[in-house]
């Protein structure tokens, strides 16, 4: 199991570098990783939602004994925990692979920047749906844009640390 998980992740890579070589002059390798990783975590993430809310809720209430969920929401929660673990193994071993953070730093911060991302989902979700009155569909696209670069710069400079400034003060703490 690890060798095939090993090659999938080898293969990953290979094919989002070579796609990247076109931009190698304008974009770091890592950007183009994190873009080409959370741009497929993100249409994984908006496909579950999508069957998740007009197929799993059927666009109806989700009654949970003394509360109700609207459907958004019962989407985007029963969604969630998927997408996080998705997300968080293409960052680490396909994007931010430079990172010297032991994997259980890791994921505990990647859950500190990810409930960063739970709550601006849940309050523009509300808001673009309740507020506005915009389907859910295209209000969760409008959201995972915003949400997109709050995460990379969260995840690059907080969660993996592979920013230059980060990496010299992770330098720093292990040579003293």
């Amino acid at each position: 199991m690890i060798k095939l998980t090993k090659y999938i992740r080898d293969l990953i890579i290979k094919v989002i570098d070579y796609f990247h070589q076109p931009f190698q002059r304008y974009i770091s390798k890592e950007t183009f990783r994190y873009a080409a990783t959370g741009g497929m975590n993100t249409i994984f993430d908006i496909m579950l939602y999508f069957v998740f809310y007009n197929y799993v809720f059927d666009k109806q209430v989700l009654h949970l004994g003394i509360f109700a969920m609207s459907p958004h929401i019962a989407a985007f929660v029963f969604v969630f925990p998927i997408t996080f673990t998705t997300g968080f193994l293409l960052a680490k071993y396909v994007t931010f692979t430079r990172s010297i953070i032991r994997g259980r730093v890791q994921l505990f911060r990647y859950g500190l920047s990810v409930s960063g991302s739970v709550l601006l989902n849940y309050f523009l979700l509300k808001l673009f749906v309740d507020g506005f009155g915009w389907y859910a569909t295209l209000s969760k696209i409008v959201t995972t844009l915003v949400v997109i670069l709050y995460s990379y710069l969260v995840q690059k400079h907080y969660t993996f640390c592979t920013g230059k400034k980060a990496l010299a003060r992770l330098e720093e703490k292990s040579v003293a």
